[in-house]
């Protein structure tokens, strides 16, 4: 009861005595210029447009210009005109989030969109545009995430509070593999942003590929690609938000964002409508000082909560080299690259393994997990060497025996490496399907063996076994 009196006692001070409004006084395109605010109005500040018939649309300051606010809206600008009160709105806006949010699909302002009827309020408020945590504060990230997809689980191993990037081109599956990571995670809470998602196809994915068991455990937040610059920005910024709540209720948060380009592009339209020059491909400076920003709210807390983050980067034209994927690969802690060419011989998830990473290995894994993972990724390569050779026949068994190994193998690989959309694997099972694969001993101990947490394990066994005797 105390720490609601204070909330509520805080919110009562921030309460203005009186009414401060300006007047629009130009428009160009989605740009509207705001007179007789710029002495209390700052960038970032919010502003409500009073259009005709009493309809206000929220509005964001994003620069100034001759004693005038430049602002853009979230809404439709039908109705505003010359002369129209501008009334001065909350210039640090919150959202207050519940663990009721759990099933619920909502947009980027807060608002419940599933016709599920009203979101709870929580009673601390969060910020939309917070810091990340401090680097010296946080802790690090934590064991083997179990994704419950066998070729992220063996080759591109993912740890609690890691940030991955899932680079694709359009069509290459980043949308099915993202509901199979919902469904099949072993983290707490699934928070999802889809961010200039094709209005028709969200139902779909909800329905289709999420389903009923991964929206139970999921907050879904959607800002369609019809929506305004500012309202795709903002549900990024809810997203990563939402998942700091649970984070802070020492929950594993698994975040995902599809696209971090398509809030790249809104920035991109918020930066050119400011005025500031375009940089590369047309994107704005403002554009890559955000995005560490933003991907950096992902990763371990300073509790025992943690976020991970998976991203996906639509890449332009199939290239990995472009703006945009290039900057968020230096921000993160690995990438999953999904390839057109793997996608085209139906074979799914279109991973190219040779060309992802994840900075988390081998330090989470075992001696035996390594040694075998290195001989698994060591076989690809060299099949992917001759691969040419081999297709057009030019190729004579017995001229390499290396070459000779990797073609024997390479059938039972791609097997490994493809799953249907509707199979989990387990993260100790997929370790010892390719030692079978490799003709390696497994012993079913050594699975998924962890450094340090199973030498802890294995000393409490042994504690626990002399006690017994």
């Amino acid at each position: 009861m105390p720490l609601l009196s204070s909330s509520l006692l805080n919110e009562i001070e921030q309460v203005p005595s009186y009414q401060i409004y300006g007047r629009v006084a130009g428009i160009l395109g989605m740009l509207v210029e705001v007179a007789g605010l710029d002495r209390v109005l700052s960038i970032g500040a919010r502003c409500n447009l009073v259009a005709r018939g009493n309809r206000r649309v929220p509005a964001e300051v994003i620069g100034f210009r001759e004693k005038r606010a430049l602002v853009l809206p979230f809404g439709s600008l039908d109705g505003v005109g010359l002369g129209c009160k501008a009334e001065l709105a909350d210039s640090d806006p919150v959202i207050r989030p519940h663990h009721a949010w759990l099933g619920r699909v909502i947009n980027a302002m807060g608002e419940p969109i599933d016709g599920k009827g009203p979101l709870p309020t929580g009673i601390e408020p969060y910020r939309l545009r917070a810091s990340p945590p401090p680097a010296h504060s946080r802790s690090r990230v934590g064991a083997k995430l179990d994704l419950g997809v066998r070729a992220i689980n063996t080759f591109l191993t993912c740890c609690s509070g890691q940030r991955m990037g899932i680079f694709a081109g359009s069509g290459v599956g980043k949308s099915v593999l993202l509901s199979m990571l919902a469904r099949y995670t072993q983290a707490d809470v699934n928070v999802i942003g889809l961010i200039g998602e094709r209005g028709r196809e969200v139902q779909e994915w909800l329905e289709d590929d999420l389903g009923a068991e991964g929206l139970a455990r999921s907050v879904v937040i959607v800002a369609t690609s019809d929506e305004p610059p500012l309202m795709r920005r903002q549900a990024a910024y809810l997203t990563l938000a939402v998942a700091e709540y649970f984070r802070d209720q020492d929950r594993d948060v698994l975040c995902m964002m599809d696209s971090v380009t398509r809030f790249a592009m809104a920035m991109r339209e918020i930066g050119l409508a400011a005025g500031e020059p375009p940089a590369s491909k047309g994107y704005t400076p403002s554009v890559f000082a955000e995005l560490p920003q933003l991907l950096e709210r992902a990763g371990p807390g300073v509790g025992k909560g943690s976020i991970t983050g998976l991203f996906t980067v639509l890449v332009e034209g199939d290239d990995h080299n472009e703006p945009v994927a290039d900057a968020v690969r230096g921000i993160l802690d690995g990438h999953i690259v999904l390839e057109r060419g793997i996608a085209e011989r139906n074979r799914y998830p279109a991973i190219n393994i040779l060309r992802s990473i994840s900075r988390t290995m081998p330090g989470c894994n075992s001696d035996a997990e390594t040694a075998l993972v290195t001989r698994a990724r060591g076989l690809l390569s060299t099949y992917e060497d001759m691969a040419e050779l081999i297709r057009i026949g030019a190729y004579k068994q017995g001229s390499d025996a290396a070459t000779d190994e990797a073609l024997a193998y390479y059938p039972a690989l791609e097997s490994f490496l493809s799953q249907g959309r509707t199979q989990r694997f387990q993260i100790e099972d997929g370790y010892a399907e390719l030692a079978r694969l490799l003709n390696e001993a497994w012993p079913a101990e050594e699975t998924n063996a962890q450094p340090g947490v199973d030498a802890l394990q294995g000393a409490n066994a042994e504690a626990q076994a002399e006690r017994v005797a």
